[in-house]
């Protein structure tokens, strides 16, 4: 067999390949940029260089603590400093960071921990008692460190839960430790679950390639400078942020901390910080939107707003614009890193009026720079749909900006990947342009604030209320969040249960963002087999009365 003259006495070595991993961002910025500001969080102040060794100590206390490679570290943090420094320090030690959702209920806390094998939870103040029901709801007997971070903005937990404290953990750590990049760009960095279409919630295993290019791909669409300044109203738990904590390391940028989304925080953080970029789902760029006139007063223009969820309508587009901020529009899911196409704009747009241009922009748009490919496809025969803008089929995804797969759940990851494409579960169109826009969401997902709502999760909550027969859950469009969950239900001869019941019964069993806003009683449409028509139901849902508060 012959060999290639390109491969005779050419081979892979230290000095010419390394691993792909994001943990190499800050440890460049921090060399090359050390004095340059890293975070700011109310008073606090800190350069790239104290961030790296902070990180390096809290790597240095895990292993200390019997953390190593490939162990669980979960982490219910808000986005304030602890949260940036766990996306370096932890993966830096050898284990898989898992940012869990701040707004989850305690049973499904419970069960990521358990699922992920965590070997240490880091906790903030805000919220130690929702961390203190969900422990003793663990199944697993394997020993839990629970580190308690104090904030003296957020004052006192309201219980402790903690062993010991952050900062007292991360003191203890050596600010020289040696971490070891990754042996190889394929393991694991993260985990993060999805909010779950049926049963428990699925584990998403990212890489250390994935994060890389990503991140990568975050710069490219965004043009994002060195030394941009970014403003953390995306939640970090939620994809990794989008997987920023490590673009913002890779511009030596700033990382403007928040541990509230509130409009006035946000405009007094551009005026007093200089804040060029933030990221978010539609119901952060609506409160902007809608915010008193004099909130807005001496908001520079410029600053470059990217929004993911619901495709963006052209009120808001409109009023992005009036405040003079750039929006771009992205999709993604968590299986692809967060964003992995992006509504990449043209010059000529500008020269349209208003509502063209909203509608070009609420497309999902087309492949990030360093995915291979986004294209629809249908799905039985997995060849693509004539992109006619009409023909509905699968957005599917393949590339390196895909995860490894499901965690403990080969079942799901094989079909998650059938045909060698990741089947993102949502249904659209291609038009000529090459550009996506979906039509429909399959498993009747509802996205509201940016978070994935199971149909079948809350209809499953209703049918345990004694006096419901039938139930059916659909997407009720809302200014403020984008969708929020309707109920249809029909109920049990004589029954005489209120709307308020209803709610108070699915408050018992879900988080808060879950329950129904709006309860319909009355007999359900169904086929001649007794399937309920949810399509009947959709065109309902929008004139459904919302309950208050």
């Amino acid at each position: 067999m012959s060999t290639s003259i390109y491969d005779q006495n050419l081979s892979q070595n230290e000095a010419n390949h390394a691993a792909l991993t994001p943990l190499s961002f800050i440890e460049r910025t921090a060399e090359v940029y050390p004095d340059r500001l890293a975070i700011i969080y109310g008073d606090l102040r800190r350069t790239w260089a104290q961030t790296y060794a902070r990180c390096r100590q809290l790597a240095s206390s895990l292993q200390r603590a019997g953390v190593g490679k490939n162990d669980t570290v979960a982490v219910m943090l808000p986005n304030t400093p602890p949260m940036v420094e766990a996306h370096f320090g932890v993966p830096m030690s050898g284990a898989v960071l898992n940012t869990l959702n701040t707004r989850l209920d305690p049973e499904t806390i419970a069960f990521m921990l358990d699922h992920g094998e965590a070997k240490v939870l880091i906790v903030d103040p805000e919220f130690s008692v929702l961390v203190a029901k969900a422990l003793p709801l663990r199944k697993l007997s394997t020993p839990l460190l629970v580190i308690e971070v104090e904030d003296a903005s957020y004052g006192a937990p309201a219980q402790s839960v903690g062993s010991q404290t952050y900062d007292a953990f991360v003191a203890a750590g050596d600010p020289a430790f040696e971490w070891k990049m990754p042996g190889d760009e394929w393991d694991a960095i993260a985990l993060n679950y999805t909010s779950g279409t049926t049963g428990n919630p699925k584990g998403v295993v990212y890489h250390h390639r994935g994060a890389t290019i990503n991140a990568i791909s975050n710069v490219l669409e965004w043009d994002m400078p060195k030394h941009a300044v970014y403003l953390w109203t995306l939640p970090m738990f939620h994809c990794n942020g989008w997987c920023f904590p490590w673009t913002v390391a890779a511009r030596a940028a700033v990382n403007v901390c928040l541990r509230r989304v509130e409009a006035q925080a946000i405009f007094d953080a551009i005026r007093n910080h200089g804040v060029t970029h933030y990221c978010g789902a539609p119901i952060v760029h609506g409160l902007l939107v809608n915010a008193p006139a004099a909130m807005k007063e001496g908001v520079p223009a410029g600053v470059k707003a990217m929004v993911a969820g619901a495709a963006p309508p052209a009120a808001m587009i409109e009023g992005m614009e009036a405040m003079g901020f750039d929006i771009t529009h992205v999709y993604g899911l968590t299986e692809v890193y967060g964003p992995a196409t992006v509504c990449a704009k043209h010059e000529a747009w500008n020269a349209l009026d208003i509502g063209e241009r909203a509608r070009l922009n609420a497309r999902q748009g087309v492949r990030y720079h360093l995915q291979r490919s986004a294209a629809v496809l249908d799905p039985e025969t997995m060849e693509p749909v004539p992109h006619d803008g009409e023909t509905m089929g699968e957005i599917m995804f393949q590339g390196n900006i895909a995860m490894k797969g499901y965690l403990k759940n080969p079942k799901a990851t094989e079909e998650a990947f059938r045909g060698g494409w990741f089947h993102s579960g949502d249904l659209a169109v291609q038009y000529p342009d090459g550009y996506i826009k979906i039509k429909d969401r399959s498993k009747d997902i509802i996205i509201s604030g940016g978070e994935n709502i199971s149909s079948i999760e809350v209809e499953d909550v209703l049918y345990r209320h004694p006096d419901v027969l039938a139930a059916a859950v659909v997407a009720k469009p809302d200014p403020k969040w984008g969708e929020t969950p309707c109920a249809f239900i029909e109920l049990k001869a004589g029954a005489a249960t209120t709307v308020e019941d209803i709610v108070a019964h699915c408050k018992k069993h879900l988080a808060g963002y879950k329950v129904p806003r709006a309860v319909v009683f009355g007999d359900l449409p169904k086929t001649s087999t007794g399937k309920i028509q949810k399509f009947e139901l959709r065109k309902q849902a929008g004139s459904a009365s919302a309950i208050d508060g």
